[in-house]
């Protein structure tokens, strides 16, 4: 709650969503949503890549290999929207589940895209 001024009048403000300003030459800026930072281009690209290797997965036949590889491709979306960069781990851990699914991976150009991506943010 706000106090009255000299002229008894006051500023009440319930319940807030958001940002917002009060007052002269204020600036505000809301991001909200799924992009991702911005940041490293090699980031944005293994983010595009991830993305549509996960599209074509989803239209291969099942096999442990293909959900294992849709699972680190689902988490690696997540942890490079959220914190802006896949860290090391992850990139290992989808390093190796890129190789577990090497045969269907291999036939895909989005395949070849992720393992590009990663070869060139894990160095090698």
């Amino acid at each position: 709650m706000a106090t009255a001024d000299e002229r008894g009048n006051g500023i009440h403000i319930g319940d807030v969503r958001g940002a917002f300003a009060i007052g002269n030459y204020n600036t505000v800026t809301h991001n909200e949503g799924q992009a991702a930072p911005a940041g490293d281009p090699a980031q944005e690209e293994l983010l595009r890549a991830v993305r549509v290797l996960r599209d074509d997965l989803s239209r291969m036949v099942e096999s442990p290999q293909i959900t294992a590889l849709s699972g680190e491709l689902t988490e690696t979306e997540a942890e490079i929207a959220d914190s802006g960069a896949a860290g090391p781990g992850r990139l290992a851990r989808l390093r190796t589940a890129l190789a577990d699914a090497g045969a269907v991976v291999g036939l895909l150009a989005s395949g070849t895209a992720v393992s590009q991506a990663v070869a060139a943010l894990a160095g090698g």
